[in-house]
């Protein structure tokens, strides 16, 4: 009897589904940068609205604009992106073939 037990709980234990949170992570210029969510403009194709993580700290989610090469934060400000910017890499990253 216990071993139908045993049998029954592991049985049971493979039909539970854990969701899975996959997120793209790369070591940029020194840094860990990990893309959490990412979403391409349906209108303009050069725009990604993304939330990130640097260095395991959260951002909101930001507007990177490829194209004129700045980020748009959530207040409205833009910023050009730097040298070593993760804006870099999101826009690289997801070059048009």
């Amino acid at each position: 009897m216990r071993y139908f037990a045993l049998i029954l709980l592991l049985i049971v234990s493979n039909f539970l589904i854990l969701p899975a949170y996959a997120s793209v992570c790369r070591n940029y210029n020194g840094r860990q940068i990990c893309i959490l969510s990412i979403n391409r403009s349906a209108k303009n194709y050069w725009e990604y609205r993304a939330i990130i993580s640097v260095d395991g700290k959260k951002r909101p989610l930001e507007v990177y604009n490829c194209r004129q090469k700045v980020r748009i934060q959530p207040d409205g400000t833009v910023s050009p992106f730097d040298h070593k910017d993760p804006g870099q890499l999101i826009c690289s990253f997801f070059k048009k073939p």
